[in-house]
C-alpha cells in the first residue's frame, strides 16, 4: 500500500525515534578503496526476520494496533515502513494497513554545511486529515548513528500535531549516539567503529537481493 495523498510539503518532541544522499545518519556510503574489506552482516532473510519480530513487539508493547501510524524517513525507512505495515495488517487485522512518509531534509542541523541538500515530502495518509494528535507514531529508519536526523525528525513531526507518543523503530542501531535518543524497536544492534560504513540495500530501492553490509574495515 503507498502513503496517502494528504502532503504537508517540507512540514516537516525529543523522543526516544532519506533518500541516500540525505542519509548522514546512516553514513551508509559504501568504500570503494581497495585496501578495505566488506562484509554482510544481515542477509535477505535476516532483515525479513528482523521485521516480523519488530512487527510483534509493536503490537505487543501498544496492546494493538488502534491509532498507530507508522512514518518512514526517505529514502528506505518508507520501504520498512511499508513492510512493517503490511506485517501489521497480518497479526492485527484490524490496522488499515496506512503508512506515510517524513521528510526532514529542513530541520537538519546540517544545512548550512550542507544548503544543496533536496527536500521531499512529508506524506500523511488521507484518512488522518493532516494531523497526528493523539496518534502513536512510529518513526521508522534504516541505520540510528548519532541521532541527529531522528532529532530533526522530531521537530518535524511538531509541526505537523500532538502524537500521544512517538516511538523510534530502526532497522540496524550502529552505537555512537551525539544526542540522547534511543530506538524502541531495533533490528539488529551493530557495534562499529566510526571509521567504518553501513549500508542498507533492499530490493525495491536499489534492486539485487535485501542487505546489510559494512564496509571500511582494513581486510
Amino acid at each position: 500500500m503507498n502513503p496517502g495523498s494528504r502532503m504537508p510539503e517540507s512540514s516537516a518532541t525529543p523522543g526516544s525515534t532519506q533518500n541516500s544522499a540525505q542519509s548522514a545518519e546512516s553514513s551508509s556510503t559504501q568504500s570503494t578503496d581497495p585496501g578495505t574489506a566488506a562484509r554482510t552482516v544481515l542477509g535477505e532473510a535476516d532483515i525479513a526476520r528482523a521485521l516480523t519480530r519488530i512487527a510483534h513487539e509493536i503490537v505487543e508493547r501498544n496492546k494493538g494496533a488502534a491509532d498507530l501510524l507508522l512514518l518512514g524517513i526517505p529514502t528506505r525507512g518508507v520501504q520498512l515502513a511499508h513492510r512493517l505495515a503490511e506485517r501489521l495488517t497480518q497479526i492485527e487485522p484490524s490496522f488499515s494497513g496506512e503508512y506515510g512518509t517524513l521528510d526532514v531534509t529542513m530541520y537538519r542541523d546540517d544545512l548550512r554545511r550542507q544548503p544543496t541538500r533536496a527536500v521531499g515530502q512529508t506524506v500523511l495518509p488521507g484518512s488522518l486529515d493532516g494531523t497526528i494528535d493523539d496518534k502513536v507514531v512510529v518513526l521508522v529508519d534504516d541505520v540510528l548513528f548519532s541521532g541527529r536526523t531522528i532529532r530533526a525528525a522530531l521537530d518535524a513531526l511538531n509541526d505537523l500535531g500532538r502524537p500521544r507518543v512517538v516511538q523510534l523503530a530502526a532497522l540496524v542501531d550502529r552505537g555512537h549516539r551525539e544526542l540522547p535518543i534511543r530506538a524502541d524497536y531495533v533490528g539488529k544492534n551493530l557495534p562499529t567503529s566510526r571509521s567504518e560504513r553501513v549500508r542498507v540495500r533492499l530490493s525495491d530501492v536499489d534492486g539485487g537481493t535485501d542487505s546489510v553490509v559494512i564496509s571500511g574495515v582494513t581486510s
